[in-house]
């Protein structure tokens, strides 16, 4: 028996909190009987659960896919303008129920990882995991000590109504951009004047982030790639490749 939000997160469709909503918007049945409040549990041999009418099953093991996510493509399963997707990158047609971990701006480029496991998404994002995410930025001018120290103590970024607390994050000036970088297919553009390259860890996960720190410092981002997601990287995957994930891989 399992919480009914966790089967509908197992079953693909998204986070906890995600699939808490979809049973309050009354969109869930078990059985025949739309189900509203929380508390609900099932067992996924016996009971049959449909969301919008449709049955939801669990798939028979889950999968874990790393995406180097190319540069003009946005972070979403499905766009109904027609434009470009990583739901069109992926083998949505053996796993259907694929949802991404978190996601990258449009006009980011690196690691994103996808799962049919949402609880094991939720999990990831969560701040208290403490799951660390390496970024490449390349922003305008040459970042100082005192500036990137600000950086590493933390710091809150104001937007009016908005108020941004972000934890201490790990940050170095790199002089130029390492191998190890300059070999992963990103947006970077080495040799673009008047620009430097900043390498920022992140635990936390919050919209556009890595661009507001950097941005609040006086330093805005012009290029970002994110080169690891805990010790999953996009090394040896151009922009738009895939492979799957072992689970080991995750606790490496």
């Amino acid at each position: 028996m399992m919480r009914l939000q966790k089967y509908l997160a197992r079953a693909g469709h998204g986070g906890r909190r995600k699939c808490e909503q979809l049973i309050l918007d009354g969109r869930v049945s078990v059985n025949g009987d739309t189900i509203t409040e929380m508390g609900v549990r099932v067992d996924a041999g016996r009971d049959v659960v449909r969301l919008d009418g449709e049955v939801v099953n669990l798939p028979a093991d889950d999968v874990i896919i790393a995406l180097n996510k190319p540069e003009g493509c946005y972070t979403t399963m499905r766009d109904e303008s027609g434009r470009s997707c990583v739901a069109d990158l992926l083998p949505m047609d053996v796993h259907p129920s694929l949802y991404h971990i978190g996601r990258l701006d449009r006009d980011t480029t690196g690691i994103i990882l996808f799962t049919t496991d949402g609880e094991l998404g939720n999990e990831l994002l969560h701040p208290s995991r403490h799951v660390d995410k390496e970024y490449i930025a390349q922003v305008r001018g040459v970042p100082t000590e005192g500036e990137l120290d600000q950086l590493r103590r933390g710091v809150r970024i104001e937007m009016g109504e908005r108020v941004l607390d972000c934890a201490p994050a790990e940050v170095d000036a790199l002089k130029k951009l390492p191998n190890r970088y300059r070999k992963q297919d990103s947006c970077l553009a080495p040799g673009m004047p008047g620009t430097s390259f900043v390498r920022v860890v992140i635990h936390e996960g919050m919209k556009h982030q890595v661009k507001l720190m950097l941005g609040a410092i006086g330093h805005p981002v012009v290029h970002l790639h994110r080169t690891t997601f805990g010790p999953i990287s996009c090394e040896a995957l151009k922009q738009g490749e895939w492979r799957y994930v072992d689970p080991a891989e995750l606790h490496a």
